[in-house]
């Protein structure tokens, strides 16, 4: 298998002069228990490849966002998906392969510290393997772009102090996954199958995006957002999708007229209602009944 350690289009790395760890680092009592010493980036990394058979200095994440790969940690093997975080103990034998037909897309950052024994041993006790699975969220995403992008501007003190302590933060969104960002999870969740349900609810009725977003106790703005983010398409966009879904029970299981259709679904102009149909379904509604009649 042809194999190469780097050179991947779009990589990014950083890897910490030694000096500056142990200057600023291993001395600063604020970062000094867990602290990066490389931080990198490898998208669709064809034939990334890694073999340690007397493990790394530093511990290791690695995060899969796409494709696959594996590793094998003390002849253990790993197969890593989307979604799968893998954490490598330093001084640990291990090899790692990007699958060759899918190659994975992964976040990693090697780390170390006084503290990250303990760090590994709860991660270890807690899912009783070197790897876990965890939901995808944007969040996570940016927090690691947080880190590396303060590191890139260089090694001030507020840099390095900022980015190792948004590692702990990233770690723990490993560890303790179920707890991470949960106040954002409940909230979109929650207010967006509420407001789902309101629409059905109010079928029969032309919502106003105010309409909507006060159903749930917020603003129009933060309400769009957080729709749109959940199910990607806008309130109102969404509620219409719904209409024409109930238009469509209609048309197949009654012999309603289309304006009574229309009335049915709130909406006063049956013209109005055929082009929101025909757009959505991509035929009007009378061959819509036709075809699905036949």
């Amino acid at each position: 298998m042809l194999r190469k350690m780097e050179g991947f289009d779009g990589q990014r790395a950083i890897v910490i002069p030694r000096k500056i760890l142990s200057e600023y680092c291993y001395t600063n009592t604020l970062i000094t228990n867990t602290y990066i010493t490389d931080i990198g980036y490898y998208p669709k990394a064809k034939y990334h490849y890694r073999e340690r058979p007397h493990g790394s200095e530093q511990n290791i994440l690695i995060y899969c966002q796409e494709g696959k790969g594996k590793v094998t940690i003390q002849n253990e093997e790993y197969t890593l998906q989307p979604g799968d975080c893998i954490l490598i103990p330093a001084g640990t034998t291990h090899t790692y392969a990007a699958d060759t037909t899918t190659p994975w897309t992964i976040y990693w950052v090697h780390f170390t510290g006084s503290n990250t024994t303990e760090i590994i041993a709860r991660y270890r006790e807690k899912y009783d393997s070197f790897k876990c699975s965890v939901d995808f969220q944007d969040s996570r995403i940016q927090l690691f772009e947080d880190m590396y992008y303060n590191l890139e501007m260089g090694y001030s003190y507020d840099n390095l102090c900022y980015a190792n302590l948004c590692l702990l933060h990233y770690l723990s969104s490993f560890l303790f996954s179920t707890n991470y960002n949960v106040a954002n999870k409940k909230q979109s969740v929650d207010t967006v199958n509420t407001s789902i349900l309101f629409m059905q609810k109010h079928i029969d009725e032309m919502l106003t995006l105010e309409k909507m977003s006060t159903s749930v106790n917020l603003s129009a703005s933060h309400f769009s957002f957080l729709f749109r983010k959940k199910t990607g398409f806008s309130p109102i966009e969404y509620f219409n999708h719904l209409k024409v879904q109930k238009a469509c029970q209609y048309l197949l299981f009654t012999d309603l007229r289309i304006k009574e259709i229309a009335d049915k679904l709130g909406i006063e102009d049956p013209y109005y209602f055929s082009r929101m149909f025909t757009k959505v379904m991509g035929v009007s509604p009378d061959n819509y009944r036709t075809k699905r009649g036949s």
